[in-house]
């Protein structure tokens, strides 16, 4: 099965996580920037030491290095249109890219430039991809630092630009301590805008968090959300074994808020070290045994060497899922993807076209 040519959608990749080493090292050489490598290959090793730290903190201080050669209208639309011909060489036909404004504005950028900019590079992007004879789609998440307080300037940054290619709004950051209550001003005026949301939450908190994502933050799908584990009751009866749901789980399950999973990611944060460290311990399995609505995206493909396409390879090593249960996590985000009904149901038919041409050739 190769799985790096089958449709896939992704939905939660980080624009400032998915850079190239050789162009952070060109960039970062035209802005006079201090590099802790100066050749591709030892930049990228420094990237993945640096990531798998157990910590989001620690893991979140890479972004130091990436951000920093992205204050310029160059440098962004470069990245982005890397960004899009990276997803499209990895068979992703819709990418939702996600990032923040607020933390490229280094330069004298305004915030209104850097989107705009980024626009520019995701639409180069897919003119490039298209002249070649390839298919992909995108949408920008704008988000907003939920450790900082411009939360209600970013949500309204993004329902300027909603059509100019921004499609939903997140919070992202340290999740512990700065919950998405702190931004609930920012989350009314999205609501009463009729703007999509999608919040990082139940990555680096707990239930909490979660709860709160989903009341103050009114959120369609949940960043990560990999934690609603710890509002699963696991008991045996008669030798056999249930599950019951927490109310906050419940209520995700029966209304189909997405989980953004990241497996790799969330090892290398510590979002699961009461479960165990390997990829056999991730929750994923018995999370869409139970019907939740699970989506599998890379999260920031240069801190963890990932990419989407092998983190499908990993899930299948690890759980022994078949072609039809990738087929499923396709379809889960493209019913999930910020996108009109009919957009939704376009890449849902493209997804099974594409898996029904993959199963002909296994004949």
């Amino acid at each position: 099965m190769n799985i790096r040519k089958l449709p896939k959608i992704s939905l939660h990749d980080h624009l400032d996580g998915g850079l190239r080493p050789q162009t952070i090292i060109e960039l970062a050489e035209e802005i006079g920037m201090e590099l802790p490598a100066n050749n591709a290959a030892e930049l990228n090793q420094w990237f993945l030491e640096s990531a798998n730290s157990g910590s989001l903190v620690e893991y979140l201080k890479t972004f130091d290095i990436t951000t920093g050669v992205m204050q310029t209208k160059h440098g962004l639309t470069r990245v982005a249109k890397e960004f899009v011909l990276d997803l499209a060489a990895d068979g992703v036909i819709y990418g939702e890219i996600r990032w923040a404004p607020e933390q490229h504005l280094a330069r004298g950028l305004s915030l209104d430039e850097v989107v705009e900019a980024v626009q520019d590079g995701l639409e180069q992007g897919i003119d490039e991809v298209e002249a070649a004879g390839g298919y992909i789609r995108t949408g920008q998440l704008v988000t907003a630092m939920r450790h900082n307080n411009r939360g209600l300037e970013i949500a309204e940054l993004a329902v300027r630009h909603r059509d100019n290619g921004v499609v939903g709004f997140d919070i992202a950051g340290a999740e512990a301590g700065f919950p998405a209550s702190n931004h609930k001003e920012a989350f009314d005026y999205l609501a009463e805008h009729m703007f999509p949301t999608t919040v990082h939450a139940g990555e680096a908190d707990g239930i909490d968090s979660i709860r709160d994502a989903i009341v103050a933050g009114r959120t369609l799908r949940l960043g990560h959300g990999v934690r609603i584990y710890q509002d699963l009751l696991m008991r045996e009866e008669d030798g056999r074994d249930y599950v019951q749901l927490g109310e906050v789980a419940e209520w995700v399950h029966f209304r189909q808020i997405a989980l953004e999973l990241c497996p790799t990611s969330n090892l290398q944060t510590g979002a699961i070290a009461d479960l165990g460290d390997s990829y056999e311990d991730h929750p994923v399995a018995i999370l869409f045994d139970l019907g939740f609505r699970v989506t599998i995206s890379p999260d920031n493909r240069l801190m963890s060497g990932t990419t989407l396409t092998h983190e499908l390879e990993l899930l299948v090593d690890a759980f022994g899922y078949g072609i039809g249960d990738l087929e499923q996590f396709q379809i889960n985000a493209a019913m999930a993807a910020f996108q009109d009904l009919e957009a939704r149901e376009e890449l849902v038919e493209m997804i099974g076209e594409g898996f029904k041409r993959a199963r002909g050739n296994r004949r």
